[in-house]
């Protein structure tokens, strides 16, 4: 029999501190000869083929209107060890400040899309707009992945989730499960 485990009430604006689906990614866009990056916590996958990824981007962020014109981003997902460069990059303004150059970060060129890479990134994925219709009511974007590149080390990188607060978690020892999960899972 299992256990009981007390709870207290939560305040709901922290109920985010419980449900952040993924990993901190650092999103990077251009457009019209400039580049930004932005710290994003919020995203989802909503499809896997075609691969969609939904989110949210806030229309007062400075990279609103330039993915928002441009139709294309890379979101890029970091490690631990940019932890600093996460933090940095959320406190700041691109219309302000040029954040590649200011956190010692390299831009490539990506494959498929207009806004560069991160290189210090463990992976990549390219994207382009697949639907706006929730933009205009919800900031809510839905890309299609259309390209993917990843470290092959670590196969699980250790990786930032925001809880709120300026806290943030790292993602953990891995459980693998594989042999009980049926083929179709996989």
């Amino acid at each position: 029999m299992s256990e009981r485990v007390e709870k207290a009430p939560v305040p709901l604006e922290k109920v985010r501190r419980y449900l952040e689906p993924g990993p901190i990614v650092l999103v990077s866009s251009a457009c019209d000869g400039q580049h930004n990056i932005m710290t994003m916590g919020w995203h989802t996958v909503m499809a896997f083929s075609p691969s969609l990824v939904g989110c949210i981007i806030s229309a007062g962020n400075h990279s609103f209107e330039m993915i928002r014109r441009s139709r294309e981003c890379v979101i890029n997902l970091p490690t631990t060890a940019l932890t600093d460069q996460v933090v940095g990059i959320g406190n700041s303004s691109g219309a302000e400040v040029d954040k590649f150059e200011r956190f010692g970060l390299t831009a490539q060129s990506a494959e498929r899309v207009g806004a560069p890479l991160i290189d210090e990134c463990h992976a990549h994925f390219e994207c382009r707009l697949f639907d706006d219709s929730l933009v205009e009511r919800y900031d809510f974007f839905i890309w299609e992945v259309v390209s993917a590149r990843a470290a092959v080390a670590p196969e699980y990188p250790e990786t930032l989730h925001y809880t709120g607060d300026g806290v943030f978690m790292v993602a953990g020892e891995i459980i693998d499960r594989r042999e009980q999960f049926l083929p179709h899972m996989l």
